[in-house]
């Protein structure tokens, strides 16, 4: 039988298939040592050129470097090869805002995996969605505000932390707010796998966590004044040695509020 537009089973199949395109845009392995998937930007290799070319400094209200960027190149403590510190000297004694480092390019949807080790103890640095919404990264704190958690928004999945001196991943899909009429009418969602376990599924994010030093609308109305921008992914720097290697990202276009993935 010649299957045509009009097609009951026709337009089923074509349904489906949408459908399953659209799952393998928003999937691929989880995990650390993850392999970018197709169409992803490579934005950590642990080379200097790659740091240079894809990052700069975050000038919010408490810039205090310059560029280039004093972050390090150094050795894998780990396995053979190389990553970058988050190590500049004015966020020494935990000044954060003042070194923060943030892509070149801004991103709404998106698929991001990010590798990172802490070094000692205590070790505090932060994933920063479209420079607003952190995911923490810090050692030793299992509250709202600690490892793994979308900052004061959900328990932190500790458990699912390797420890100091190890590689961990965070592997996620992020859906920016929408808005109609200079009006937010659905807020940013995200899904994220911690070391290859779910953490979070379809967590809504209301607000920008920690004032204008935090990031994009930070300081508007408390963090609640959301704007309709784009940002791109801010690492935090907080004069601790904070490790990152293979980091990458795919834009995507999430059309419904769905942000679960499978690995």
């Amino acid at each position: 039988m010649t299957l045509h537009s009009s097609n009951p089973r026709f337009l089923l199949l074509l349904l489906v298939s949408s459908l399953a395109l659209a799952a393998v845009a928003a999937s691929a392995a989880v995990g650390v040592g993850a392999r970018p998937m197709r169409g992803a930007e490579l934005l950590i290799d642990g080379t200097r050129k790659t740091l240079d070319e894809k990052w700069t400094y975050w000038q919010g209200p408490g810039f205090a470097s310059s560029l280039p960027i004093k972050w390090k190149i150094v050795n894998d403590p780990v396995d053979e090869g190389t990553a970058v510190m988050t190590d500049d000297p004015v966020a020494a004694g935990g000044k954060y805002g003042t070194a923060d480092i943030v892509t070149k390019n801004a991103y709404r949807d998106f698929r991001l995996h990010i590798e990172f080790l802490i070094m000692k103890p205590g070790g505090n640095s932060g994933v920063y969605l479209q420079n607003r919404y952190e995911i923490q990264v810090l050692d030793g704190d299992k509250t709202p505000h600690g490892m793994g958690a979308v900052i004061n928004e959900t328990p932190s999945p500790y458990e699912l932390y390797n420890g100091v001196g190890k590689w961990n991943a965070y592997d996620i899909v992020f859906r920016a707010a929408r808005f109609k009429d200079g009006k937010r009418v659905e807020k940013a969602r995200v899904t994220m796998y911690f070391n290859g376990k779910k953490a979070h599924t379809n967590q809504d994010i209301s607000q920008v966590w920690g004032g204008p030093k935090s990031g994009i609308d930070g300081g508007n109305d408390g963090g609640k004044g959301i704007t309709d921008t784009p940002g791109g992914l801010k690492l935090q720097c907080e004069g601790h040695d904070v490790r990152y290697r293979n980091t990458w990202i795919k834009p995507l276009d999430l059309k419904k509020a769905d942000t679960d993935f499978k690995k």
